[in-house]
């Protein structure tokens, strides 16, 4: 018969006094380790929607989907529960770092629909003047802009919107020319890379 060693006796004199080690989850609440990586959370408030955690998702969980609409142009974040692996890529790579973040919630069981497991974003789309291609989401470019300072003022686009948000400058309806032709006024408008290089080379 083999007797038990003295540091198994330990133990378990240990575990008599100060009681099981595990908790008593789900009868009550079970408070993670701070560096615990729980379920990702959207902070649409930091969140740019420049689409990096989308891209790194291992597993998919995170999508987007472009819609323009009546003139209305958002980029719609899905963000699903049920098929994440919480690797915390999404938060490595987040742009502004704080867009998305693991939090410690990991109870996300549910009897109900899958549906249930699904959060979504939505961020504001600025598009070209000329061609209605999207330019870029509109939390994104403040957020380069305020980044670079004054050197955003090199790029046409980026300094043109910057001063729209913040009402520096007037913003008039421009009509289409029945020649289509552009000319030098058409610089000042927020375009896309391409419609900009064709008017930079035809004017």
């Amino acid at each position: 018969m083999k007797y038990p060693k003295l540091r198994e006796l330990k133990e378990a004199i240990k575990a008599l006094i100060k009681g099981p080690y595990t908790s008593r989850f789900p009868f009550e609440p079970h408070e993670p380790p701070e560096r615990f990586r729980g379920a990702p959370k959207f902070y649409e408030k930091d969140c740019t929607g420049c689409t990096a955690c989308a891209n790194v998702c291992p597993p998919g969980a995170i999508t987007f989907e472009d819609k323009i609409d009546h003139g209305k142009s958002v980029r719609i974040f899905t963000l699903r529960y049920d098929i994440c692996i919480y690797c915390g890529q999404c938060q490595a790579n987040c742009l502004t770092e704080k867009g998305i973040m693991l939090s410690r919630e990991f109870d996300l069981a549910t009897t109900g629909k899958r549906t249930d497991l699904i959060e979504t974003v939505e961020k504001e789309l600025v598009v070209c003047e000329d061609c209605n291609h999207i330019v870029g989401p509109k939390d994104q470019i403040l957020w380069v802009a305020r980044k670079l300072g004054p050197l955003a003022f090199s790029n046409t686009t980026m300094m043109l919107f910057y001063l729209q948000h913040n009402a520096l400058v007037r913003v008039e309806s421009s009509s289409k020319k029945k020649d289509n032709s552009p000319d030098r006024s058409d610089r000042l408008r927020i375009l896309c890379p391409r419609c900009r290089r064709e008017v930079v080379i035809k004017s």
